[in-house]
């Protein structure tokens, strides 16, 4: 139950951070959002590396310049989340808190079909759930008259971005201390976005401070905490439970953009979201299936 409860806060979190993303860009270009975002996701993370330094690893661990293995993974995830964030970041632009959050929550689906690429198996309810959802996404996203917002195109594109995220974080979690490569892959999308918001964008510190909530919510609470609460929780959660628990993140979204941004979806989009919120708990019931384990050449369940 506390595990649950956790994740449900998470949950919450991660949801209102759509309606943080949407307001920051009010006053800010998205690289120069990701970058604030990301550097204060980063020091967040400070606090957890010296306790683990503390606990198991010496001076010199906290970040190791020798660690191949963690180098290679920090920057594949922080590439991924570049990406991720930046064509999300810009199609909040264009779209609604909700309708956002439910359309990134599509990488659900999506993690496990780019998984065929690295050999990974895919049940046929992950294919069943990925169809309900593409029915959702279809009446979310195109009108009646068959037109796509660009906004919600960009933040889909970006969930192909976040799937290949946590599959790389996945490869490279059971290589290396998971609290240092969350460091590194938000470090490395931080000077990504640094360095494309010096390119392309005029940064006025009035404006930053303008959208200091949202850069202290999305950057603290959304990448610092619930990163920190889901570590916690899936120590103790049920695959299952915690796979459907954080896919509210999407509903969540919805009531903040309501709630906050004053935001409202039609019943076609309404019905849109429902399919697509079945279709990810469709994807993820397989782990519900009990898993046999043989002890003394017995088989249990």
């Amino acid at each position: 139950m506390k595990a649950n409860l956790l994740l449900l806060i998470t949950a919450i979190i991660w949801g209102f951070a759509f309606v943080a993303q949407r307001a920051g860009m009010e006053y800010l270009g998205p690289f120069t959002f990701n970058t604030a975002r990301f550097t204060l996701g980063s020091l967040s993370l400070v606090p957890l590396l010296l306790i683990n330094k503390r606990r198991k690893f010496s001076r010199s661990q906290i970040i190791s310049l020798n660690n191949r293995t963690l180098l290679n993974g920090g920057f594949a995830a922080g590439l991924f989340l570049f990406l991720g964030a930046t064509l999300q970041q810009t199609g909040m632009v264009y779209t609604t808190a909700g309708k956002g959050g439910f359309i990134t929550g599509f990488y659900i689906i999506l993690v496990p079909i780019l998984g065929l690429f690295i050999k990974q198996k895919t049940s046929f309810l992950t294919w069943l759930g990925a169809g309900v959802a593409i029915v959702g996404l279809y009446l979310l996203s195109v009108t009646e008259n068959f037109k796509i917002n660009i906004g919600d195109i960009l933040v889909f594109s970006a969930a192909f971005f976040w799937a290949g995220q946590i599959l790389v974080i996945g490869f490279f979690s059971n290589k290396t201390d998971s609290i240092q490569l969350a460091f590194l892959q938000f470090f490395i999308c931080a000077l990504l976005s640094f360095i494309s918001a010096l390119i392309t964008e005029n940064v006025i510190l009035n404006n930053l401070y303008l959208a200091i909530i949202p850069i202290l919510y999305a950057g603290i609470f959304s990448a610092g905490i619930a990163f920190t609460l889901q570590v916690i929780a899936q120590k103790e959660a049920h695959p299952a439970n915690a796979a459907i628990i954080m896919s509210l993140e999407s509903v969540f979204a919805v009531i903040g953009g309501w709630i906050i941004l004053y935001e409202t979806i039609p019943l076609r989009g309404i019905i849109g979201c429902g399919l697509m919120l079945t279709g990810m708990i469709i994807s993820q019931s397989y782990l519900f299936k009990p898993k046999k384990v043989l002890i003394n050449s017995q088989v249990f369940q």
